[in-house]
């Protein structure tokens, strides 16, 4: 188990994921960060983007919609608002999630929350992308 680090995906509803992994591989708020087996501690901010795990079977995704990463050098927790697997992605509800963000960012109507459009729009297009790779 030298050559492995246990993976904890956690969101406010449930435990997403649990397994020793390889490698983790993450987008932060500054740049990407891939964590291996023994890595400092670190504490960082994570991005809307696919989570990537390399495993002895090979490479998994999962959509994660920001949060944050906790690594220690035989366990990274991640803490995320909202993540899914894989096969748990309804790519037609995606597909029209991202209908409606794109939608809202052409109106350009006053009323319209132009951030929270945008993270709908980067969490529907990585859930898709996420989904697509099943």
């Amino acid at each position: 188990m030298a050559n492995k680090i246990r993976l904890d995906i956690v969101t406010p509803e449930r435990m997403v994921y649990s397994e020793d992994v390889n490698m983790v591989i993450a987008r932060a708020t500054d740049g990407d960060l891939g964590v291996l087996p023994g890595h400092v501690p670190l504490i960082a901010g994570l991005d809307i983007w696919p989570l990537r795990i390399l495993q002895d079977e090979g490479e998994a995704q999962v959509a994660v919609c920001g949060g944050f990463i906790e690594v220690r050098p035989q366990k990274i927790t991640i803490l995320a608002g909202c993540a899914e697997l894989p096969g748990e992605i309804d790519i037609e509800r995606a597909e029209a999630a991202k209908e409606r963000a794109e939608a809202r960012l052409k109106s350009q109507g006053p009323d319209i929350d132009v951030l929270r459009a945008e993270s709908a729009l980067r969490r529907a297009i990585v859930r898709l992308k996420v989904g697509s790779s099943k």
